[in-house]
This record gives C-alpha cells, structure tokens and sequence, in this order.
C-alpha cells in the first residue's frame, strides 16, 4: 500500500499512507450478494427442457456481467488507489490499468480541513479539503480513514515543525530519522588549544 522508496526524494520518508475507507466497498458487496442470490433464484426455477441450460448460461452471463461492471470494478479501483503523505509532499495515485498521480509539495498548501458526517463519524472517516497554491487550487479526498488523525498529521507538518518553518517535515512529538537530526554546533571557544584571548599580553 507504501509507495515505493524509490519513488522518494533525498531526506524524504513517508508519513501517512492509506486507501480510501472501506466504506466505498459497502454498494459493491450488497451488490454481489444479492446478485448472487438473485441468479441462483432464477437459474432455479427455470423449466426443464431443451432451453434450460442456455437460460441458465444467460443469467449467469447477465451476472457476471453486472459483477464487473458494478462491483469489481470499484473494489479494484479502491484497491489501487492510495493517498500518501510524506515530510516533503502529498501523493495521490489512482487507476487500475490507466494510473494517474498527482503530487502536491507541502510548502505550497495554504490550508488543510476536513469535515464528516453522522455516517463517516460512527464508521471513522471523512472528506479531507486541501488547498494549495498551484493551478487546481482545491483537491478533496474523499473517504479517508481516521481523517481527524490525517488531519492532525498535515496540520503539524505544515505549521507544527521547529521553528515554525512550514513544511519542513519534522512533527512535533517525534524523532526525525538519524540522518535528518541536526546536530550541536560546537562553541569554538570551548575546544582545547583554541583560545580568543589570551591572558599574557606580550608587549
């Protein structure tokens, strides 16, 4: 479900990776169950005779055919779309055969929002808003798990890292990776045999 490391910049780890809630897999399982039990009903009382056999291949056909027009497709498209988020980018990637992605660098959002329903609260979702100073303005991903936590998680990104540098990518309450640490300055004055002053003024 990560995007792959290869695909990340220098300094860049990922933050946040997820599909899409398994919300949008409620339609196309209710479709398959009554589907199935539907075309199981009809291939059932179908008379006996020389046209049984054919009748029941069509209605096999016709469901197979809603099948993947209404429910496999979808699964498939939740399955392979992804909403990524790393310390340098929002990644977005979608498509079965086709894929299309966007990336949407942090230092050019401008806000971030969300919002969900009765629904999307009792099952742990939402819609979360992005705005961002490219050409599109506005992208909405929709049906995002935990989409408080996603939100909190951009938020501290964006405004919350050291110093207040937006999109610098550290969050607050954790380590960044070793090799993004910042490491002390050492105070010249303290090396050894280093001195500013000295105490013996030679004349």
């Amino acid at each position: 479900m990560a995007i792959s490391a290869k695909l990340l910049g220098e300094d860049e780890y990922v933050v946040v990776s997820t599909r899409t809630h398994w919300k949008a897999l409620i339609g196309p399982v209710f479709l398959l169950l009554v589907v199935a039990g539907l075309g199981g009903f009809l291939a059932a009382i179908v008379p006996s005779g020389s046209l049984q056999t054919p009748a029941r291949i069509a209605i096999l056909a016709v469901g197979v055919v809603i099948l993947a027009t209404f429910a496999v497709k979808p699964f498939l498209n939740w399955f392979f779309s992804t909403y990524t988020i790393t310390n340098r980018r929002l990644i977005t990637r979608h498509g079965i055969l086709t894929r299309t992605g966007r990336d949407i660098p942090l230092m050019r959002i401008n806000d971030v929002s969300y919002e969900h329903g009765l629904v999307d609260r009792i099952l742990g979702c939402g819609t979360l808003h992005i705005e961002s100073a490219g050409e599109r303005g506005q992208v909405v991903l929709p049906d995002v798990p935990h989409v408080e936590h996603v939100h909190l998680q951009m938020s501290d990104l964006l405004f919350g890292g050291p110093e207040g540098r937006p999109g610098d990518g550290i969050l607050e309450e954790e380590q960044p990776p070793e090799h993004m640490r910042r490491r002390p300055q050492q105070d010249p004055r303290t090396d050894e045999g280093d001195t500013i002053f000295s105490s013996d003024d030679d004349r």
